[in-house]
């Protein structure tokens, strides 16, 4: 049974660069939701020290919320052997984070697309990358999810695996009990793709979501895909909104992970107008889980 949590999208710089929001205030907004867990991110300022780590599941387990996945970025592409080994750290270290926070799915990403980089090395670097953290996973009885991704806040490249090809043939890659996908169908929009095509292809390995939506601020999907196909750069025509008035089909989503017997974690990305909007969007989405799994509570 699919269960709903929130992601702070509307608080990242107040979160993660200026310090201008505490992360126990974020907590007491999104626990008015009606949810079920608060997805956490591993760059809030606050999380450098790990003592805060069991003070903040604390925090979140007492008002009968729990913290069931955590959001990060690994930049497993980089060209050298040395840095990627130090990418591999922080994802351990990330992976132990999430376990203490009591959560059991982990982000992770390829990396980013640097110009120089071929398809095939990408692939590999990353695959790789992501094997050796595994066992680590598997141990902590975590799962790494990796995500269809347009770029990270606060990189230079977009996603290596921005592209549907080269994201399916990542997931292809590896094989293990502890590897999933989270699924974004608006990042797939970023790219300038079919956000049901890449779902059809592999719904059978999503174990996670984001829900999110994004409307056209001018022109057509085709206007999109010719102007801003995987390019460098925000999408200028696309921007976020409330959760179902936007170019999502969420009937055609949910009838996919239905059919595949999805009963994963939702997070909501949104809420970038102001909680009002991310109550919103939790509203419409109770109503369409409600209608695919007509028991969830």
């Amino acid at each position: 049974m699919p269960k709903l949590a929130a992601f702070p999208k509307a608080f990242m710089q107040e979160l993660c660069k200026e310090g201008t929001m505490k992360v126990s205030e974020w907590i007491e907004l999104a626990v008015k939701l009606d949810i079920s867990g608060l997805e956490w991110y591993a760059g809030f300022l606050e999380m450098e020290d790990e003592s805060n780590w069991p003070k903040f599941r604390k925090e979140v387990e007492s008002h009968g919320k729990t913290i069931p996945m955590l959001c990060c970025s690994p930049d497993f592409t980089h060209p050298e052997a040395a840095f990627r080994e130090k990418e591999i750290e922080k994802q351990k270290r990330w992976i132990q984070m999430t376990h203490i926070l009591g959560g059991s799915y982990c982000r992770v990403l390829s990396g980013q697309r640097r110009p120089e980089l071929s398809i095939d090395e990408g692939v590999s670097l990353a695959a790789s990358c992501i094997e050796a953290c595994l066992p680590l996973a598997a141990e902590k009885g975590i799962t790494l999810i990796l995500e269809n991704h347009y770029k990270d806040d606060f990189w230079e490249y977009p996603e290596f695996a921005q592209q549907m090809d080269v994201f399916c043939a990542l997931v292809n890659k590896i094989d293990h009990p502890n590897f999933g996908v989270n699924y974004d169908p608006s990042n797939t929009f970023l790219a300038g793709e079919d956000p049901l095509e890449l779902l059809y292809r592999v719904s059978d390995r999503v174990v996670t979501m984001h829900a999110s939506d994004r409307y056209l601020i001018s022109g057509t999907i085709e206007d999109l895909k010719n102007e801003e196909g995987g390019s460098v750069g925000y999408a200028k025509r696309l921007s976020h909104g409330e959760i179902g008035k936007g170019l999502n089909d969420y009937d055609a989503i949910f009838t996919e992970l239905k059919r595949v017997g999805f009963d994963g974690w939702i997070s909501i990305e949104d809420g970038v107008d102001g909680m009002e909007q991310l109550a919103r969007s939790v509203s419409f989405l109770r109503k369409k889980i409600k209608k695919y799994w007509p028991d969830f509570q």
